[in-house]
Formats: structure tokens, sequence, C-alpha cells
């Protein structure tokens, strides 16, 4: 084996015999909640779609997912031969410690807590974004005190 490296999760571009699998995406909400209008630019949704980000995203202001509003595409990062939801998951458990905990009334009264939003600077995700392209991501947690990814001491 003369080269180690198994090749990056996603590219910018497919290599040779690679299909594109899917989307990261990073909304911003165009809600008039307090809370949201409070942290409107460091509050993101982060997701991952095997299809069109336009169709995930359409009729965004009747779902609480997307908090009853429409939202703003700020990224997005084409995937090529991964699992989506293996990679929604490990993203969202680095950003687990900056989860916003938002209770919603959906459109029939009934409260909801939508849990694919995190307080998150763009920069920082961007940031995750070339970390799990290097694959050095499976060693950093962000802390959101700092406002950084921060490499774990426990491997």
């Amino acid at each position: 084996i003369t080269e180690p490296v198994a090749g990056p999760l996603f590219a910018d571009r497919a290599e040779d015999g690679e299909t594109e699998t899917g989307t990261i995406y990073v909304l911003r909400s165009k809600s008039d909640h307090p809370v949201v209008a409070e942290h409107r630019e460091v509050m993101h949704k982060i997701g991952v779609t095997s299809g069109a980000v336009e169709s995930r995203i359409s009729g965004a202001e009747k779902s609480p997912t997307y908090l009853l509003a429409g939202v703003d595409v700020v990224a997005t990062y084409k995937v090529y031969g991964v699992n989506c939801q293996k990679l929604e998951a490990l993203i969202h458990k680095v950003f687990a410690a900056a989860q916003i905990n938002l209770s919603i009334p959906d459109r029939f009264g009934h409260i909801v807590k939508p849990r694919e939003w995190f307080l998150v600077p763009l920069g920082v995700i961007n940031e995750a974004v070339e970390r799990i392209r290097d694959r050095s991501i499976l060693t950093y947690s962000y802390e959101p005190e700092a406002g950084v990814l921060r490499e774990s001491r426990e491997r």
C-alpha cells in the first residue's frame, strides 16, 4: 500500500465511479420568534438530504421542522459515496452541545421541539465540513462557550 489515505468522504466533485448521494445544507430561519430573532446570525439548521434542497425546504412556513417560517439556504456541500443518514447523525453529534432547546406550537397548537437547529457560527460549520473531508472530525467536538471546534483529549 503506497497511499494510506482512503479518500475524502465527500468533495466538490465526484471521483471516477462515485455518484452523488446527497447534500449537506445549512439554513437560517426567517422566523420572528424572539429566540430566533435574537440569535439569527448563529442559529442554523444543519441537515443532509439525498434529494434536492429546494424540494426539502418547500413549504417550510407550514412545517415545525423549519420553525413555521421561510428559510434562507446559507451553505450547501455535495456528498459523494456516503450514507446521508449516518453523515447527518455524525454532524449532529459534533454539534450536540449547541443544539437549541426550543418549543413552538405547530399549526394545530401542539407543542413541538425541532431538533436540527444549533447555535453555531457559519465559519465553524465550514470548519467541520473541512474536518469531515479530511476525516479528522471524529476526534473533534464543538465547545459552545468558546465558539470553537476542539480536539477531544479522549480517543
